[in-house]
């Protein structure tokens, strides 16, 4: 059975007169995770993952995602007519070289250009036109059959006060267009929303989990132009901008300015950033460098202010996991929990601390098999009861004024299988040892990834899903240059060396489909350590303040190294968390953190 959204879409491909359709999971700004408006692709596939790309044409449909995802969309694409293309997999083709493949001269591939990256566009629209095929970008198909699809987000701004953000907006601006003058930049165009949050010290509601907001920047040598809904800014804030220099337009005038950008103008924008439309807005006459958006290794480098808020962040998440995890274990045997309400208590610990602005990401909470499932989210049909037995997997993350969180626990039930227990504890040998690395300044998350994954490689065993991704500050929970994985794929951005003030998740998995899934993660700081003749050497601050489940761990099975790392990190965290606990709860952790 086809899905009705697939067969509607067919219906104006063949009225346009379009081969292949591209959907791509996006918004005009290149977010990996998009407001209601922009949930095409899973309106038409049904699939609810935040990575996948859609491809239509009339004999076939296909959905390409990666590893994280394998399991959910096999099941959400069942009965549906889409073909699952597992990416990065041994004789699976990348999106573009399927459609190079497939089409033909007189073909014609249809997509909205101001969904799909610049860089992506520009690819696929060279390897067509070499076979004759035939590229229309502004093609908005999906809007076409969506009835009632959902108005744009158009929530209130906040501005984030220099006590949080460390910096203010005008050194921030100054910063940029010094950087603009030494790439002999007149314009920069900055399209991505958490740079343009970052950069101007706003923080909105426009995209679930991810304070930002819906808006387009343009910086010249005396001007910052905010293209935004002029209904989000309060008096107050637009006043606080304008101070600032910036001045705030509407949202629609972005592509308008972008085409009248005199000749011989220097434009500077990142192409995997900046979306295909922005590009083709801009006359043939006008120089462009293409090169990565200015802000994103700033935003990266934590400031000292930024750094002893997001300790603080972390300890007011670790005290509500802390008696979360201690709630949960004490009573699953006493009532009904399920995933979703677990979820819905773990908010009410989380939403009790102070300065707390809503969760960083929808929580994976999944119980036994539903574990197994990486970014598995419950829903009112899959929703399974909790039982005192077995392991559950539990990755949620908060946003505060202070920070933004990202944890993930396995937690022990009650009784477990020597099976569960040897993998529970390969996992966790890999995040001690990748948490306390000691290296020499230049290496970057390439070079680290190993240290997590040699205890399940020695196995013939693996994870499929990076090791680590950025952390933002009040931001996306995802976010490049810095990250943690075995092999270079360039698209995907984290390849910075690693600096003083970058924050990083450590989160090693291992996944059984049918049985049980493990991840441990914490966030870890770099920081500087010693400086000696052969170099600056740097090694990771673990942030994260909450403990293993001592209930499955194979001590045999830990090094006297890594048990030395573990029992340090359980006496920082009882010293950190106790304070914010009473009675029951603090007794528990105390127990929680002995020695082993």
């Amino acid at each position: 059975m086809v899905r009705e959204q697939i067969t509607a879409l067919r219906k104006e491909m063949k009225r346009a007169e379009i081969t292949a359709y591209l959907v791509p999971t996006s918004d005009f700004h290149g977010s990996e995770y998009v407001g209601e408006y922009f949930q095409c692709r899973a309106f038409l596939s049904g699939f609810t993952g935040s990575a996948g790309t859609l491809v239509v044409m009339q004999d076939m449909a296909g959905l390409w995602t990666d590893g994280r995802y394998f399991l959910q969309a096999k099941e959400q694409l069942k009965g549906s007519g889409i073909e699952l293309f597992q990416m990065e997999q041994e004789g699976v083709p990348t999106v573009v070289e399927f459609l190079a493949d497939r089409l033909e001269k007189g073909d014609c591939l249809g997509f909205d250009g101001r969904v799909v990256n610049a860089e992506q566009a520009e690819e696929i629209s060279e390897k067509l036109e070499k076979k004759g095929a035939l590229v229309c970008s502004k093609m908005d198909l999906v809007d076409l059959i969506w009835k009632n699809r959902p108005l744009l987000s158009k929530e209130a701004v906040m501005v984030l006060d220099l006590k949080y953000a460390g910096v203010s907006r005008e050194e921030k601006i100054a910063a940029i267009r010094q950087k603009m003058k030494e790439e002999g930049a007149d314009y920069f165009l900055l399209t991505s929303l958490d740079d343009i949050a970052w950069l101007l010290n706003i923080r909105g509601n426009d995209v679930k989990c991810n304070p930002v907001v819906l808006s387009y920047l343009v910086m010249t040598k005396d001007q910052v132009l905010l293209f935004a809904n002029l209904e989000v800014f309060s008096k107050e804030v637009e006043e606080e901008l304008l101070q600032a220099g910036v001045w705030i337009r509407t949202y629609q005038e972005f592509y308008t300015f972008v085409q009248e950008i005199p000749e011989k103008m220097t434009v500077l924008l990142d192409k995997k950033r900046v979306n295909f439309a922005v590009v083709k807005s801009l006359s043939d006459g006008v120089n462009r460098i293409d090169k990565t958006n200015l802000t994103l290794l700033p935003k990266a480098i934590k400031n000292q202010t930024e750094r002893e808020n997001i300790k603080k962040a972390h300890q007011k998440d670790g005290a509500a996991v802390v008696k979360f995890i201690h709630w949960l274990k004490t009573q699953v045997s006493k009532e009904r929990i399920t995933e979703l309400s677990a979820a819905k208590k773990l908010e009410e610990f989380r939403g009790e601390q102070e300065h707390y602005m809503g969760p960083s990401f929808s929580p994976i909470i999944g119980y036994g098999a539903h574990g197994a499932i990486i970014h598995y989210s419950a829903t009112e049909e899959s929703d399974c009861q909790i039982e005192p037995k077995g392991l559950v997997l539990l990755d949620t993350g908060g946003q505060y004024l202070e920070g933004t969180t990202d944890i993930t626990r396995t937690v022990a039930l009650g009784a477990l299988t020597e099976e569960e227990k040897k993998y529970f504890t390969l996992v966790l040998k890999g995040n001690l040892n990748l948490g306390a690395a000691k290296f020499l300044y230049g290496c970057r998350g390439i070079n680290l990834d190993y240290l997590a994954r040699a205890p399940l490689w020695e196995l013939g065993l693996d994870y499929q899903h990076g090791t680590g991704h950025g952390v933002g500050y009040f931001l996306n929970v995802h976010e490049v240059p810095n990250g943690f994985r075995y092999k270079w794929i360039p698209k995907k951005g984290e390849s910075a060396v690693l600096e003083e003030g970058m924050l990083t998740s450590n989160e090693p998995g291992f996944y059984l489909e049918g049985k049980f899934g493990i991840r441990h993660e914490n966030l870890i700081l770099c920081v500087k350590d010693e400086k000696n003749g052969y170099g600056q050497f740097m090694r990771f601050e673990t942030v994260t303040m909450v403990p293993f489940d001592r209930d499955a761990i194979v001590k045999e099975l830990l090094t006297d190294r890594e048990r030395q790392i573990l029992n340090q990190y359980h006496r920082v965290v009882y010293q950190t968390i106790s304070p914010y606990l009473e009675g029951a709860e603090k007794e528990w952790l105390s127990w929680a953190t002995q020695e082993i």
